[in-house]
C-alpha cells in the first residue's frame, strides 16, 4: 500500500503540470515523432517503476528520494515537455535542454545514490547492467574523455542538424549525453581516495574543454547550425554553456579540491 501511495503520488504530481502543456509534448506529434516519444516515456518511467519497487524493498533516506524523484521529473519535462519543442527552433533553449541533461539531471541522480533501490527493484539483472559500468567510473579521465567526445560529436553541425530532423536520432543523442554523463558525475563525486587528484582534473578538463566549446559559439561570425538559426540565438546558446555551465563543474571542482586537501594534510600531518 505504500509502494502503490508513493507511485500515485509521484504520477499525480508529474500529470497535472504536463497535461496543461501536453500540446507541446512529441507524444502529440505523428509517426517517426510519436513512436520516439512513446519509446522515452515507456523507459523512463520503466526505470522510475523500478526505483519504487526497490525503495519499497530498500527504503532510502528522504533527501535520496526526493533527489531521484526530482530527477525524473526533470528528465519528463527535457524530453517531452515544451522544451523539446522549443530547443527544435531554438539553439539557445536547445542548449539548456543539453545543459540540463548534463549539469542538472545526472549530478542530481548520482547524489540520489540510487544504486540499491535500483538492483533491488531488478534483481540480478540489474546488477549484470550496473556492475560494468561502475568499474568504467575507476577512470575518472577516462569518463571525462569519453563524455567530451559524446559533446562534441553532438555538437558538430552535421549531427546536430541530423537529430533535430530524425527523431530517432535525437533520442539516440539524449540517451547518449545521459549516459556519459552520467558516468562522469560518477567516477568524480564517488572517486575512490586514490583517485581524487585524477576527478579533480576531470572536472577541470571539462570545464575547459566545454567552455571553449561555448566561446566558440559565442565569437562564431555565421550561424553553424542552418541560416534558419539567428546568429544572436547561437551566440546565447554559447554563453549558456560557457558562463551558466561552468559553475556546476567549479562548485564540484571545489568541494573535490577540498577532498584532495585533506587527504595530503593527513599524510603531512603525522610528520608534523
Amino acid at each position: 500500500m505504500h509502494l502503490k501511495r508513493v507511485a500515485l503520488g509521484v504520477l499525480a504530481g508529474v500529470w497535472v503540470p504536463v497535461s496543461s502543456t501536453w500540446a507541446h509534448s512529441p507524444l502529440e506529434g505523428g509517426g517517426q515523432e510519436q513512436l520516439a516519444g512513446l519509446l522515452s516515456a515507456l523507459v523512463m518511467a520503466g526505470f522510475w517503476l523500478l526505483y519504487l519497487v526497490g525503495a519499497w524493498r530498500v527504503r532510502p533516506a528522504i533527501w535520496q528520494s526526493a533527489a531521484f524523484h526530482t530527477t525524473m521529473i526533470l528528465s519528463f519535462y527535457a524530453v517531452l515537455g515544451p522544451l523539446d519543442e522549443w530547443a527544435e527552433t531554438s539553439t539557445a533553449w536547445h542548449m539548456v535542454q543539453h545543459m540540463l541533461f548534463m549539469v542538472v539531471i545526472a549530478p542530481l541522480f548520482v547524489l540520489s545514490r540510487p544504486l540499491p533501490q535500483i538492483s533491488a527493484g531488478g534483481g540480478r539483472a540489474g546488477a549484470l547492467v550496473w556492475e560494468p559500468m561502475l568499474r568504467f567510473t575507476r577512470h575518472p579521465m577516462l569518463t571525462a574523455y569519453v563524455h567530451g567526445m559524446v559533446i562534441w560529436f553532438w555538437h558538430t553541425p552535421y549531427f546536430y542538424v541530423l537529430a533535430l530532423d530524425n527523431p530517432w536520432w535525437h533520442v539516440i543523442e539524449h540517451a547518449f549525453f545521459l549516459v556519459t554523463a552520467g558516468l562522469f558525475w560518477w567516477a568524480v563525486l564517488k572517486s575512490a581516495s586514490r583517485n581524487v587528484h585524477w576527478a579533480l582534473f576531470a572536472l577541470l578538463f571539462t570545464l575547459m574543454h566545454t567552455g571553449f566549446l561555448g566561446a566558440m559559439l559565442t565569437f562564431a561570425q555565421s550561424s553553424l547550425y542552418g541560416a534558419d538559426r539567428p546568429l544572436e540565438d547561437q551566440q546565447l546558446a554559447g554563453l549558456i554553456m560557457w558562463v551558466l555551465g561552468a559553475f556546476p563543474y567549479l562548485v564540484a571542482s571545489c568541494w573535490v579540491g577540498y577532498r584532495w586537501y585533506q587527504q595530503m594534510q593527513r599524510r603531512i600531518s603525522p610528520e608534523g
